[in-house]
């Protein structure tokens, strides 16, 4: 589909403005944090102000950082709210639940929110006393994850789209939920009649099948997101469809066709335009280690879905983009929850999710975009320690579970590349949830965490 000309016209004043800001020393990085349902996006987010904000004020909170900038960092400050017409990112909401007793993990993200934050540097050079301080503002975009993987969706028709979304749906066959939805496509006759009802029934029943391979499977590419989280604005009959197989006529086939098609345009025109076009850096969130914990069928999935994530963004990345200045230049594939296994695996971890975004469909790096992998605990509720198994000491970690039961876990280890059949024979990669630790309700000595600092400085270093 051809650019909107508005949009062109729009694009090419930001990129403008988006120029002077750098020439006097102002620039605006507009940053998207996305990720894959449960990586931990809002704790990401929560985690990167509190020691952004804390850095401002002469913490070490992100030493990488401060070694980009040149230690020349001195102040950071949130921008006030100005007319946005998105929410505001609530950093004081989930600082208060990391500080209760017991302390909680922020709640899981339900609509778009938005923050800024501008962080002042000295000037270098013969003129800094001249020209005063230097500054960077910093957008973020929080959003839920289920939204991330209709990118895909937005170059897909009707019967491809269809024929996808089954081959992975009867991945998980076999849940009580996924099955009667199989039976329904079954029992549909040969030319399927244009029937309220029973295009309800269908979408109920895909619904169902979805939420269960989120919920209970662990799978993440779930299409359409709406239909997961349909965000503010609650269900619209535009997301009453569902994938039909090859074979299927009558007029149920064109109905189905013509909503999918209307949220197509709707996810295009609401979201990924005035959203996704604009951003100039990406980090892609990724639970690797949740993906393995969940088994073959759930890590295939999740394999899949990174393919997609990358092939979208390669879209949003061409000659148009370079031109006009907008689509991502930077974009960071980030391999969640590190604390969860001992340092010596992280490794390991990089270079698991390194296979995944270098495969066949997943070459992000073709459109010209910078990629790079980091592993990251946001918030670090863990230490190394050591286990016995049978009779021999293992590398584990040490934390604390739900409820405030000390526990040392050794994890399993971590395969360099996407595992051989014989992996899941062992019977673990085990993953439990550990407990955050109580933190600072201000978040005044920032928030411990690992490899945020390195991740930051691969992504906004340049500018500072």
């Amino acid at each position: 589909m051809l650019p909107d000309p508005f949009d062109l016209i729009r694009d090419a004043a930001e990129s403008a403005e988006r120029l002077g800001r750098r020439v006097i020393g102002q620039p605006r990085l507009r940053l998207a944090v996305t990720g894959l349902t449960r990586a931990g996006k809002t704790v990401f987010l929560t985690a990167l102000l509190a020691n952004l904000l804390a850095a401002g004020r002469g913490r070490r909170t992100l030493p990488a950082l401060d070694q980009a900038a040149g230690g020349r960092l001195r102040a950071v400050r949130p921008e006030p709210a100005g007319i946005e017409g998105l929410p505001r990112f609530d950093l004081d909401a989930h600082l208060a639940a990391l500080a209760a007793d017991p302390p909680a993990w922020p709640a899981r993200t339900g609509d778009l929110s938005t923050l800024a934050v501008t962080l002042e540097l000295e000037r270098g050079g013969l003129f800094a006393g001249l020209l005063g301080q230097r500054t960077l503002t910093l957008e973020l975009l929080d959003y839920p994850g289920e939204w991330l993987l209709d990118l895909p969706m937005l170059e897909q028709d009707y019967a491809p789209w269809s024929v996808a979304a089954l081959a992975r749906l009867r991945r998980g066959a076999a849940d009580p939920e996924v099955a009667p939805f199989l039976a329904f496509l079954e029992g549909l006759p040969t030319q399927a009649p244009e029937e309220e009802g029973l295009v309800r029934r269908g979408h109920a029943l895909y619904r169902n099948a979805l939420l269960a391979c989120r919920d209970r499977l662990g799978f993440r590419f779930l299409q359409p997101g709406r239909v997961l989280n349909p965000g503010p604005r609650g269900e619209m009959p535009l997301l009453w469809f569902f994938p039909l197989p090859p074979g299927i006529g009558g007029p149920l086939p064109a109905l189905l066709a013509r909503r999918h098609a209307a949220y197509r345009t709707a996810q295009r025109d609401e979201f990924f335009t005035p959203f996704f076009r604009r951003f100039d850096r990406q980090a892609v969130l990724v639970d690797v280690l949740g993906a393995l914990h969940a088994g073959p069928a759930a890590f295939a999935d999740i394999a899949e879905a990174i393919g997609a994530i990358a092939a979208a963004l390669r879209q949003g990345g061409g000659w148009l983009d370079r031109v006009l200045g907008t689509g991502p230049s930077r974009v960071a594939f980030v391999a969640t929850k590190a604390d969860h296994v001992p340092s010596r695996q992280r490794d390991a971890l990089a270079a698991l999710l390194g296979h995944l975004v270098a495969g066949p469909e997943a070459r992000a790096g073709a459109a010209g975009v910078a990629t790079s992998i980091h592993t990251l605990a946001s918030i670090r509720c863990t230490e190394d320690a050591v286990a016995t198994l049978e009779g021999r000491p293992v590398a584990a970690v040490r934390g604390v579970l739900p409820g405030g039961k000390p526990a040392k876990v050794y994890p399993g280890e971590i395969p360099l590349r996407p595992p051989e059949p014989e992996f899941w024979t062992h019977g673990f990669f085990e993953m439990p949830e550990f407990q955050p630790p109580r933190l600072d309700p201000h978040g005044a000595a920032g928030i411990p965490h690992l490899g945020l600092d390195t991740l930051l400085a691969a992504l906004i270093g340049d500018l500072l």
